[in-house]
């Protein structure tokens, strides 16, 4: 037989035997996993059965091969649910891990998933895809940890749903140190990164690629086709800090925060799509930090960002700075993208503190203005008049304007004739995609620029290029926003709106009892006038308590020891035209000692809050999302609403918004509100405090610091509109000047004063 015959012959025979020796495994058991792993050879399936699994810590550990992988899946994608204390680890190569549904749990480790075993089962070319993580959350807010940790090279995550992480540290982060996790060429691709809630501080980022100490790694990770959906955990979504990254035709929908190139240098952002409600300050872009960054066909809608959030923020750099820091922009590219009804889409030297040098040392004093940068065939469009088109804190003496246009004449503060008025009309082509009824042909040919070779939609830019981020013709069904290009093929995060019911209660056994069992959402009506409550009633839903007749409010009279109403996780809680009244021991509302893993909400409409200790105590590592108190009366209590358990100086908040309005506040012994912020921190919206349109007398007289409102490092403040009539205090607050907090129209009678700080002495976190 000839020679290559007979080697032909012995590879089929050889292919044909191995094809035999591959097969489904069906697995019931944590035993019967581990059994299968062990055993597992290329091309095998290892098939959980349907039902859910606790506890349950998996290594994953097996040799595939490109054509064979191994894949560990659901008999059913998505009727696998992993619970409890759980977490999966993958090591080796070529490994597929699918369908399988992780909620009501939480890993015991420092991450859920994790492309790595050890130092010596390291996974490579292994993929995680069609996956759900739903609020995986640690109990406790403050214990750290991931989702998903990249390592090794050439892994992937994919077609998944992954939404609400509540605790400290970035949902997905890659991880570099060590050569075998550089140069990965990981792929973040067609994922559902679904709500992340504010976290009330730092750490909350939605994907993390490297760190300080790796930012002049080469990592290579492409970040494509996500939908990046109301990420508002803190003002970096995304946080690049390696070199050589790439983020294409991402979209980000309503969140509060931007693409953030933080360290490391040469990333690629294209296409991506930026989407605001013209309203939110919080909503933001791009930010532009370090060296050779190529910013181009992206599309921004209604953003109303500043400073860290704007639209696009080229920042100043730290001179020499140290790694962890801020570095001088040099050598990016700014060009063909669109902004639709962003009325101050520009900002240059973000972040400029030399006014701050007295409270900071040198070595954080951003004085490095960008340089060897350009913006060239940009478009931006606003259907009302807007004449800043650029906010400059410093000067703008390194930018390269070129062929910009703008349909509104330039009045800022810094103009160039390399951005021009231009009257041009737009096309709606779909929901939130506007593009201008003719090609604006006459661009500019800069360096390297013939790189840039398509649109926002990949049409091709060499026979009938434009100004901005689309080239006519654009297709009459194009979309910003296709939710099936994301996510996993089998689950979706859209509930079924159910119709509130309400319970009308007349006893307080019919309240204890209706309170336990009614769906969130739901309204108790209190038909009774009085009602004695000898414990402490627990929220854990979004309940609203509401007086049948509201001129004629139904009473509450608490003896409970600890509090009134005691807040938990997800509770959400209305008191609507309801009287609540302590014994002067216990609180009117508070949180749990610990394990606080999610935010809470608090409204209080037409209500009165009498005789309790403090009006609302709070405990370390708990988070409220919006605290409301409208028309409502505050009367004869120790303190008021104590917002100020997070004393680290780690940048960390009780609550995100405060507003209190239209409320009379009389005999308060102690300070009536406390919000306390600490730390040197700029990646969070800081809290929001609105003090406004209130009455406050006889209060303070107790005060250990003679100051009726506290408001330490909180960043929004709003003191409007108010009266203070005899309160013994020194002070009634203290305003940061830095962040534009001022007193307006307030009435002062014998009630101390409101003294401004310009630079407030924070304390430095890193």
């Amino acid at each position: 037989m000839n020679r290559f015959l007979r080697l032909s012959v012995g590879i089929l025979l050889s292919l044909l035997s191995y094809q035999s020796l591959a097969k489904d495994i069906t697995v019931g058991s944590d035993a019967e996993l581990k059994k299968a792993i062990a055993q597992a050879k290329a091309g095998d399936n290892i098939v959980l059965k349907d039902g859910t699994y606790r506890d349950i810590q998996i290594e994953f550990f097996a040799e595939g091969t490109k054509e064979k992988p191994i894949v560990l899946r659901a008999q059913t994608p998505g009727n696998v649910f992993i619970e409890g204390q759980s977490n999966l680890q993958l090591g080796g190569s070529y490994l597929v891990v699918q369908d399988l549904h992780f909620r009501n749990g939480y890993t015991p480790s420092k991450a859920l998933i994790r492309f790595k075993i050890d130092d010596d089962k390291i996974a490579f070319h292994s993929k995680v895809t069609n996956i759900v993580i739903e609020e995986f959350t640690q109990a406790d807010r403050e214990v750290t940890d991931q989702w998903i940790q990249f390592w090794g090279q050439h892994n992937e995550l994919s077609h998944s749903y992954i939404a609400g992480k509540s605790n400290f540290g970035p949902t997905v982060m890659v991880m570099l140190k060590g050569n075998q996790h550089v140069n990965n060429h990981h792929q973040i691709i067609n994922n559902h990164f679904g709500p992340r809630p504010r976290k009330g501080g730092p750490h909350g980022e939605t994907m993390q690629i490297g760190d300080s100490s790796t930012s002049m790694t080469p990592s290579y990770t492409n970040v494509e086709n996500n939908y990046f959906e109301r990420c508002n955990g803190e003002v970096e979504i995304i946080s690049s800090k390696s070199n050589f990254n790439s983020f294409k035709n991402n979209v980000f929908f309503e969140s509060e925060g931007s693409l953030v190139l933080r360290h490391g240098n040469y990333a690629t952002i294209d296409g991506n799509v930026f989407i605001g409600d013209g309203e939110s300050k919080f909503y933001g872009g791009i930010r532009v930090i370090n060296t050779g960054h190529w910013v181009t066909n992206n599309y921004f809608y209604k953003l109303k960002g500043e400073e860290f959030r704007a639209p696009i923020a080229v920042m100043n750099g730290i001179p020499k700075a140290p790694m962890n820091r801020y570095n001088q922009v040099t050598d990016a590219v700014v060009a063909y993208n669109t902004w639709i009804d962003s009325p101050t889409p520009w900002y240059f030297s973000v972040g400029y503190n030399v006014d701050n040098s007295d409270v900071l040392p040198k070595s954080e004093i951003r004085s490095a203005r960008p340089v060897r940068t350009i913006f060239a065939n940009n478009l931006i469009y606003n259907a009302e008049t807007a004449h800043k088109p650029i906010f400059n804190y410093d000067k703008v003496d390194g930018i390269t304007f070129k062929n910009n246009i703008s349909n509104h004449e330039n009045k800022s503060e810094v103009t160039s004739d390399g951005l021009t008025k231009q009257a041009f009309s737009m096309t709606k082509v779909s929901d939130y995609l506007y593009v201008p009824t003719e090609n604006q042909s006459d661009v500019y040919h800069g360096f390297d620029f013939a790189k840039i070779k398509t649109d926002l939609f990949g049409n091709p830019r060499s026979d009938n290029n434009s100004v901005g981020a689309t080239v006519n013709p654009v297709p009459d069904n194009a979309s910003l926003i296709d939710t099936a290009n994301y996510g996993t093929s089998w689950f979706t995060a859209k509930q079924p709106i159910s119709q509130a019911t309400t319970h009308k209660v007349a006893t307080t056994a019919e309240l204890m009892s209706k309170l336990k069992v009614a769906a969130s959402g739901d309204v108790i009506e209190l038909t009774a006038a009085n009602y004695s409550v000898d414990q402490a009633l627990s929220v854990d839903k979004e309940i609203t308590l509401v007086s049948a007749n509201k001129a004629n409010k139904s009473t509450l009279n608490f003896s409970s020891n600890k509090t009134a109403f005691l807040m938990l996780p997800k509770g959400n809680l209305t008191l609507d035209s309801v009287i609540i009244k302590g014994n002067q021991q216990q609180h009117g509302f508070a949180t749990l000692d610990k394990n606080m893993s999610k935010a809470y909400n608090l409204t209080l409409k037409n209500a009165e809050v009498r005789d309790f200790d403090a009006v609302l105590s709070v405990s370390k590592g708990s988070f409220a999302d919006a605290i409301t108190v409208e028309d409502s009366l505050i009367q004869n209590n120790q303190h008021g609403f104590l917002l100020n358990q997070e004393t680290n100086d780690k940048g960390d908040y009780n609550a995100e918004f405060v507003t209190i309005r239209n409320t009379t506040f009389k005999q308060i012994a102690g300070t009536i509100v406390d919000f306390h912020r600490g730390g040197y921190d700029e990646s969070t919206i800081g809290g929001v405090l609105t003090f406004s349109g209130n009455t406050v007398s006889d209060s303070g007289k107790s005060s250990a610091d003679n100051i009726l409102i506290k408001n330490r490092g909180i960043v929004n403040v709003e003191l409007s509109n108010n009266q203070f009539i005899n309160n013994p205090v020194k002070l009634i607050a203290i305003l940061w000047g830095e962040k534009g907090q001022k007193p307006v129209n307030n009435e002062i009678k014998n009630s101390g004063k409101v003294e401004i700080v310009q630079n407030l002495k924070l304390k430095l976190m890193y």
